[in-house]
């Protein structure tokens, strides 16, 4: 079974987190590093520092540009993804900058290094959103072709974009009505899960997105319990994928009229959120003790309170792993927290 080990600072914490779960680097199958606008400008001391942690093992790594840390004296944190035994290392498109050449196989998942719009001659499409969008969308084809899949079988996406772009956000649903989408084990279409984050440093200058992503071979279906604002959108509540549930970003937003709610609470927030998440784990047949790995972006105006949702969250996951990391903002500016679970039957 996949492990998922929280995000820490540092490749130093991340070796001691995967020796406590009696693992080792040979089982790790997909990174993420969340840096800081500090580490970004000092990123070849990460660079370094990952080489020495892997020792040659070939890992995919998504670089994912945030505001801050909670723990306000370091500059970035690592987490580790880990599938006992090791998976399988599939050489693509090599020294491409951000969008590092390697994919990893991991039982029906596929780990995808982290997408960000350049190539080999540097920033491509400089100053046009969708046109970077669509380059982004376009790599992950590209990178799945090399285990014979399309990007019908991308199950989430999580997209960092510039804060600047928040107005033409919705500009990318073209690109993944165009690129996106399959048929599910039912018939029905089926869309991955996503998440939209806003960040004021991007990843490499002119650059207006970056995205994060995962496939899956294995059948797919839609988890939807009964949102019609999904019918029209390009991703969907939860794809089940085997026996993993991949989930969007859940935040306080009402589903029958599209309203963010709660603004300025957050504890009010994360128990609408969460039982928000209930709801899709439910109609998957699963419950809150199924979630396996949390994300939880808070903004700034939130992460004072956010220490104080523990026991919350406790209540509706139990022992669920959790990284929780500060976004310059999120796509509803009511919003102060957005969460991205996976679950999992056991």
């Amino acid at each position: 079974m996949t492990v998922y080990l929280p995000a820490v600072p540092g490749y130093a914490g991340a070796e001691a987190e995967l020796r406590a779960a009696r693992l080792g680097v040979a089982d790790v199958v997909h990174i993420v590093e969340y840096v800081t606008a500090a580490a970004l400008a000092d990123y070849e001391a990460i660079t370094v520092a990952r080489t020495q942690f892997l020792g040659g093992h070939a890992v995919p790594v998504a670089t994912v540009p945030v505001a801050a840390l909670f723990d306000a004296a370091e500059s970035y944190a690592i987490e580790l993804t880990a599938y006992p035994g090791g998976g399988e290392p599939v050489e693509v498109h090599p020294d491409e900058g951000f969008h590092r050449g390697t994919l990893m196989v991991a039982g029906d998942v596929m780990y995808l290094p982290g997408i960000a719009p350049c190539d080999v001659g540097g920033l491509v499409h400089p100053g046009d959103f969708r046109a970077q969008y669509r380059y982004c969308l376009d790599r992950a084809a590209d990178l799945l072709k090399a285990v014979g899949l399309g990007p019908e079988a991308l199950v989430r996406t999580v997209d960092h974009t510039t804060t600047e772009t928040r107005a033409e956000y919705p500009r990318c649903g073209r690109p993944r009505r165009e690129v996106l989408g399959g048929t599910g084990t039912d018939g029905a279409p089926v869309f991955p899960g996503a998440a939209g984050i806003l960040v004021d440093q991007p990843l490499l200058p002119g650059a207006l997105v970056s995205l994060h992503a995962i496939a899956s071979r294995a059948p797919l279906r839609t988890i939807n319990p009964g949102w019609r604002r999904y019918e029209t959108l390009t991703y969907k509540p939860g794809l089940a994928a085997g026996e993993t549930l991949f989930m969007s970003g859940f935040g306080a937003l009402e589903p029958a009229t599209q309203k963010a709610i709660f603004a300025d609470d957050l504890l009010a927030q994360a128990e609408f959120t969460y039982a928000g998440i209930v709801a899709v784990l439910r109609e998957a047949g699963l419950g809150g003790r199924d979630v396996t790995h949390l994300i939880e972006y808070v903004t700034p105006e939130g992460a004072a309170g956010y220490p104080g949702i523990a026991d919350l969250r406790a209540s509706y996951f139990g022992d669920a792993t959790v990284t929780a990391v500060v976004c310059s903002a999120l796509l509803r500016p009511e919003f102060l927290i957005e969460v991205v679970p996976v679950a999992a039957s056991r």
